[in-house]
């Protein structure tokens, strides 16, 4: 698993006081490795939000993003199910996806070697835009 997985901050537009028990991080943008227009990704990222949308969970905008290298991209928060997530992240050409459980934030491959990789407290490393 490519080790930055395990370095991920995130922020939310505003503080969310009720996350889900369960949930998960995705995002539409180019996966590790590839590197995709600014035209491309906005596209892969709206459609993936109507695609959340569409399926009627609980969603929220999140962005996952790197301290030390300052790279950072839109992504959701969305109630779904492990496999779910997975499914949607092949769809969208992800490698990984980031699964939330209480405050455990994990981390899975989407293809088969699907399994969940602990990568710490989720409260911990998100924020507010706001920086609170």
């Amino acid at each position: 698993m490519h080790p930055s997985y395990f370095e991920v901050q995130f922020s939310v537009p505003a503080p969310v006081h009720d996350w889900p028990e369960k949930f998960a991080i995705l995002s539409g943008y180019a996966t590790t490795g590839e590197v995709w227009t600014d035209h491309r990704n906005a596209a892969a990222d709206r459609a993936l939000g109507e695609t959340i949308f569409v399926i009627g969970v609980w969603r929220e905008r999140i962005t996952g993003f790197f301290e030390d290298t300052g790279h950072s991209e839109p992504g959701w928060a969305a109630e779904l199910d492990l496999e779910a997530a997975c499914d949607l992240g092949l769809k969208f050409l992800q490698d990984a996806i980031y699964y939330v459980q209480g405050d455990a934030l994990s981390v899975s491959y989407c293809d088969d070697r699907r399994a969940l990789v602990p990568v710490g407290s989720f409260r911990e490393r998100v924020r507010t835009e706001s920086g609170k």
